[in-house]
């Protein structure tokens, strides 16, 4: 098990959205304030951890045949508990991601993580891609939400932070946000689905941009050390 491999993973070489390219609708529906894309990202983040290590460890005793069936009894538990959690003790969360908590039962990301991973890897390496994965999805979701706010409305922190009475956390989603610029001088198209598509474009193109620009360094300086290790062969 390679920890640092894993986080490395999880948050750019392998990020489930902006490299695998899955579990992309949700993403650009929700992520219109950071209170839902934080509440989003989180409820994911547990959800595929749960899974994650439950599927690893009775991954020897599922029969071949039905294993995906079982990985969709197994996250639709975990998802109905979540759901359960939000509706009971922060309403407004459930309200405002509404359809898309119930969707995580066939979130690509989560059945591929299971599938991919899980069944082939111990619990302890399934906890941290279940960790890892998830933070890399939240990250997503997060710069995404900051982005939108940013241009669409001027805001910052809509849903989660208010500042009436100071400057304060809420989980009642009535949060003013942190108001940087006038409204009417945001980009409202933004706010809309059509945003998501947007941003979601730009994040792909500038983490695929990064990852050819790193493996091109490293295809070079590898080429670098052969070239090296050729010349001092030669002068022994």
């Amino acid at each position: 098990m390679n920890i640092k491999k894993q986080f490395q993973e999880g948050l750019i070489t392998n990020n489930p959205v902006l490299v695998q390219q899955i579990g992309m609708c949700a993403t650009m529906a929700i992520t219109t304030t950071l209170f839902n894309g934080v509440g989003m990202g989180l409820s994911v983040l547990i959800i595929l951890t749960c899974c994650n290590v439950v599927v690893s460890a009775i991954r020897k005793i599922i029969p071949d045949e039905i294993r995906l069936a079982i990985f969709v009894v197994v996250i639709a538990g975990f998802v109905t508990i979540v759901d359960l959690l939000l509706q009971a003790y922060i309403p407004a969360l459930s309200a405002a991601l509404g359809v898309f908590i119930p969707l995580i039962v066939v979130n690509c990301i989560i059945i591929g993580r299971a599938e991919a991973f899980c069944q082939k890897n111990t619990v302890s390496a399934s906890f941290f891609d279940g960790i890892f994965q998830g933070l890399g999805y939240t990250c997503v979701l997060i710069l995404m939400c900051v982005f939108r706010e940013f241009v669409g409305s001027g805001r910052f922190g809509g849903g989660l932070i208010d500042i009436t009475n100071g400057f304060r956390f809420t989980l009642d989603g009535t949060g003013s946000g942190i108001q940087i610029f006038p409204s009417e001088y945001g980009a409202g198209i933004m706010n809309l689905p059509f945003g998501g598509f947007i941003t979601l474009g730009l994040l792909i193109a500038v983490m695929q941009y990064a990852l050819k620009k790193s493996a091109k360094k490293k295809a070079l300086a590898e080429r670098a050390a052969a070239e090296a290790a050729a010349d001092k062969e030669e002068d022994e």
